[in-house]
This record gives structure tokens, C-alpha cells and sequence, in this order.
């Protein structure tokens, strides 16, 4: 059995956080964690709005907006003309399956990884427009050839109108082949739209080289920006038919601007937001993710082994830079969305830890994050301290 050792500690990292210190906070997916920097930054964005609401948000601000798309897709590896800034990865699927002109008789297909909030926007718009939503089980255990070939087994060209897949999945932490994934369902003329919603920042990414239809992400996770702060990127045969949300006054102007643009919205979070990669690369990205992966690789490890879990039962989530990771949870535990909410109250109230708790496919698994503000030590506590709180259901 392969020992995993918690890395070294990224000195000083933790202080570049104001986090609560009794809290050991191992949920950075959910929310992330803006940098003291960061937030500094974005305060005197809103100073200078405040000092002149009417010249800050008429004089400049698209031009300022656009200076910093093209900061944040160019770390992307993304084109910044087919790049629009949005408010969270959800916004953007919405947009983008309300651009669609979705009709009776097509469909939408998704796997049973996907995010919750964007299988209820899938739901409600195929409910507006007559459409099907068609959802493709996918085991957690299959290998990358195995869920290429499941997924393109599920499409139906000529009524599949749009693949929706993600890049690296919320409940289950799993990295699916999203390139050889869209090039499989082009192969059949069906569109794809990748939910990246925390590669930004975590995993190193070409967005231009997945050759996705749509790809959103958000940079409020693990790329230090404020929340609020997230992109959709369109490919250009896309682009003349994507729509707004809300029409405002940049409506004529094409995208990405008339997506952008939503007049009285509080832009400093994307105005702040190449501070937070500035902090990133201030840290060094690639020692960042090394060690974010070595810290939840660890965490799974430890937890897993106080839940009497083998390890050779922990979910291999098949990328070294993958900084989330699951654990399941005894049989019969958090196995609804409601219980799984409630186990994390509790362990948040009980255990002074924020973690994550999903229901997945009946069973309850427990998310762990690793950040660099987190220590070793906070899993080991983690660990000792939840099996009896399990018990205690």
C-alpha cells in the first residue's frame, strides 16, 4: 500500500486570508476564499464607484471591463473576442440554453454527475419550450474510455441539440476526457457546452484546445477572484446567436458586450479579478496546484481510513492537479440532499469544519478540499472527530 504524505506547507500562505481561525474551512469549492489582497483591491474599485457613481459606471467601464476579459482568458488559453464575463457558471448555461431556440421534439443530455443547479435550469427551459432533458448514467468508476463511449453511445443525432458535460464534476470530483468527449459528439454533429465551473485556477487548461461549442468556469473558486466572477466562452459559429438574460444598452454592440453588460451590476469583482491571479502567480502556480492536490489526495486518505474505507474503495478521480476528492460515507447516511445538507450543519456546528456533503446516486459522499491555507492537521482532526459524530445519527 502506497503511503500519501501531506505536503509542505506553502509558508505564509494562510495569512493571506482572513478566514476564521477556529474554523477549519476544507470547502474551498463551494465558495472559495478571496485573498486579503484581492478583497483590498476590489474595496477601492467600489471607493472610487462610490465617490462618482455616474462617471465610474459611464466613463470607461467597458473598456475597462474588456481589458480585463482579455486578462483572464488569455490565462485561460481562451479567445478573448469569443470570452464574456458573467456572474457564475450557472448564469452562463443559462444563456446559453436560452440562446438555443430550443423546440418540441429536441433534447438536451447531460450525465447524473452534473452540477444540481444546472440540471434544474436544463429542467425549465425544455419545460418553456416543449424539449426533452435526457440524463445519461455514468458509473464513477469507469475508465476515460469507457465514459467517451457511454456518452456518445447516448446521443441521437439530428434531436440531441445539446451535449451538456462536465469538466471536472461537483458531487462526484470526478475529471471526465471533456476533449475526447466533444470530439466524439461533434463526430455526430451534436454541440457541446463544458461546465468547468472549478477548473479555473485549479487545473492547467487550453479552453481553445477542448474545442467545446460553450465552456464556462468560475474564478471565484480556485482562481482568487471575488465571487461574482466567471467566464462563458463561446465558439465563433456561436456567437451572433447568443443572447442576454437582460437586454441592456450594449445590445447592438454583439458579444461579448451585450452578455456583459447589465447596467447598475456591481463590476469590481471582475475589475479585481486578475489581482486574484496575480496572487496565484505571486505564489506559484504550479506549486500551488501541487500542493492543493497532495493535501486532498491526503485528506481522502486519512478520512477514508477513520471510515473504515479502503483505499482501494477511494474514487480514483484521474488527475494529479485535481485539488477535490470524495470519501463515501457509511450506507444509509446523507443519502438524500436534504440529509446530506443536514450532516453538514452539523459537522460545521459540532466539528468547527466546513466540508461538503453530497447525495449522489442515493449514497452519501463527504468533499474534501485542499487549499493553501489548509495544514494537515485539520484532516487528521477531521478524522478522529467524525466517526463519532456519524454514530450518533
Amino acid at each position: 500500500m502506497t503511503a500519501v504524505v501531506p505536503p509542505d506547507p506553502i509558508p505564509g500562505a494562510r495569512l493571506l486570508f482572513s478566514l476564521d481561525p477556529a474554523v477549519s474551512h476544507l470547502n474551498h469549492g463551494s465558495f472559495g476564499a478571496v485573498p486579503i489582497g484581492v478583497q483590498r483591491v476590489q474595496q477601492r474599485l467600489r471607493d472610487e464607484m462610490e465617490a462618482n457613481p455616474l462617471r465610474f459606471l459611464s466613463q470607461g467601464l467597458t473598456e475597462r471591463v474588456a481589458h480585463a476579459r482579455r486578462h483572464l482568458a488569455t490565462f485561460l488559453g481562451a479567445d478573448p473576442d469569443g470570452t464574456a464575463l458573467v456572474g457564475n457558471t450557472t448564469t452562463g448555461v443559462a444563456v446559453v440554453l436560452a440562446s438555443l431556440g430550443l423546440r418540441p421534439g429536441d433534447e438536451v443530455v447531460s450525465t447524473d454527475h452534473g452540477y444540481g443547479a444546472v440540471a434544474m435550469s436544463i429542467a425549465r427551459q425544455c419545460r418553456r419550450t416543449g424539449a426533452d432533458s435526457r440524463v445519461l448514467p455514468v458509473p464513477l468508476a469507469a475508465t476515460d474510455t469507457e465514459v467517451v463511449e457511454t456518452v456518445r453511445a447516448g446521443l441521437r443525432p439530428g434531436r440531441t441539440r445539446l451535449l451538456v458535460v462536465d469538466h471536472l464534476t461537483s458531487a462526484t470530483a470526478r475529471l471526465f476526457p471533456v476533449a475526447a468527449i466533444v470530439e466524439a459528439a461533434h463526430r455526430q454533429g451534436v454541440p457541446v457546452l463544458v461546465d468547468g465551473a472549478h477548473v479555473p485556477g485549479m487545473l492547467p487548461v487550453a479552453v481553445a484546445d477542448v474545442g467545446a461549442d460553450f465552456w464556462v468556469g468560475n474564478l471565484h473558486k480556485w482562481g482568487y477572484a471575488p465571487r461574482g466572477t466567471a467566464v462563458l466562452v463561446v465558439a465563433e459559429r456561436w456567437r451572433e446567436r447568443i443572447e442576454p438574460l437582460v437586454v441592456s444598452w450594449e445590445q447592438e454592440s454583439g458579444f461579448p458586450a451585450r452578455v456583459e453588460w447589465q447596467a447598475t451590476l456591481d463590476y469590481t469583482p471582475w475589475l479585481a479579478a486578475p489581482a486574484g491571479l496575480f496572487t496565484l502567480r505571486s505564489l506559484g502556480v504550479d506549486r500551488v496546484r501541487a500542493h492543493n492536490a497532495a493535501l486532498a489526495a491526503y485528506g481522502q486518505r486519512v478520512v477514508g481510513e477513520a471510515l473504515g474505507v479502503p483505499p482501494t474503495a477511494l474514487p480514483d478521480h484521474r488527475g494529479p492537479a485535481v485539488a477535490m476528492r470524495v470519501v463515501p460515507l457509511p450506507t444509509g447516511v446523507a443519502g438524500t440532499f436534504d440529509a446530506a445538507r443536514a450532516l453538514r450543519l452539523r459537522i460545521a456546528e459540532r466539528l468547527a469544519t466546513e466540508v461538503a456533503v453530497t447525495a449522489w446516486n442515493g449514497r452519501g459522499w463527504l468533499r474534501l478540499c485542499g487549499q493553501v491555507y489548509n495544514h494537515a492537521e485539520e484532516y487528521q482532526r477531521l478524522a478522529v472527530s467524525l466517526p463519532a459524530l456519524l454514530d450518533q445519527r
